[in-house]
């Protein structure tokens, strides 16, 4: 299993998601992407679409993007805010 990292997935009212994962696929403006541990930081629109997150533990969650979000990525943690 990859090497975890912190995420965080959240609406302005609730936290929808905080702990270590191996990874997370986002539906990006310009097309889905995977962000792993170490990845180069960057911040990226969200269209409308599904979160996919591979937990540490290998759970797997979904979240819907209902229209639009956003992605930042640094430092080994990734905040996703809907």
């Amino acid at each position: 299993m990859a090497r975890p990292f912190h995420l965080t997935v959240a609406r302005v009212d609730e936290n929808l998601f905080d702990g270590e994962v191996a990874s997370v696929v986002l539906p990006g403006k310009e097309g889905v992407f995977q962000v792993l541990a170490g990845h180069e930081p960057f911040v990226s629109e969200l269209r409308e679409g599904q979160i996919r997150v591979v937990a540490e533990n290998g759970e797997t969650y979904h979240f819907d993007i209902p229209s639009s979000g956003i992605a930042e990525i640094s430092s080994n943690q990734a905040t996703v805010l809907l």
